[in-house]
């Protein structure tokens, strides 16, 4: 599973889900999607959070260790 830190970078930036949305080209409602982990963003979406938090994408989405690695 893929876990994200969007949640908290929003409350960093103060930023509602609308906010974030509209800065990156979203609805609010898949800004909720991705943060409740109902939805994977695209790469090219998760670049933009990456930009608008000023940050890299590794600290907002990790892969949880529960998982197995496919290439295993």
């Amino acid at each position: 599973m893929v876990k994200n830190r969007i949640k908290e970078h929003r409350a960093k930036y103060n930023y509602s889900q609308e906010v974030l949305a509209k800065k990156v080209g979203v609805s609010r409602q898949t800004v909720g999607f991705i943060e409740k982990n109902k939805m994977l963003p695209s790469i090219k979406l998760a670049l933009k959070l990456a930009q608008v938090f000023d940050c890299s994408v590794e600290e907002l989405f990790s892969l949880d260790g529960d998982e197995e690695e496919e290439d295993e």
